[in-house]
């Protein structure tokens, strides 16, 4: 299992288009992940769990991937938060 943390930098934080975003690019691996924040999880597969986390900008994320192609999935899903969802702010 690897594991990496991120901070979310745009505007609204974890929302519904973002959350959509992220189910999006995780269904291209075969890992299980998932996303952390305090004591909450969300499997990144599941649009409901990742808004419940109602993670404002500025939070820190820990990201979670355990299969045979995590180290993809974690750079992926960095990858995204860092270029704020492909949203402009």
């Amino acid at each position: 299992m690897q594991e990496k943390k991120v901070t979310l930098i745009n505007k609204r934080g974890l929302h519904a288009r973002a959350a959509t975003r992220v189910v999006q690019v995780c269904q291209q691996f075969q890992s299980q992940t998932e996303i952390c924040l305090g004591e909450r999880t969300a499997n990144t597969r599941n649009i409901m769990q990742l808004l419940m986390l109602a993670a404002p900008c500025g939070t820190q994320l820990s990201i979670r991937a355990n299969g045979e192609d995590e180290n993809q999935a974690i750079e992926a899903l960095e990858q995204l938060i860092l270029d704020r969802f492909d949203e402009e702010e």
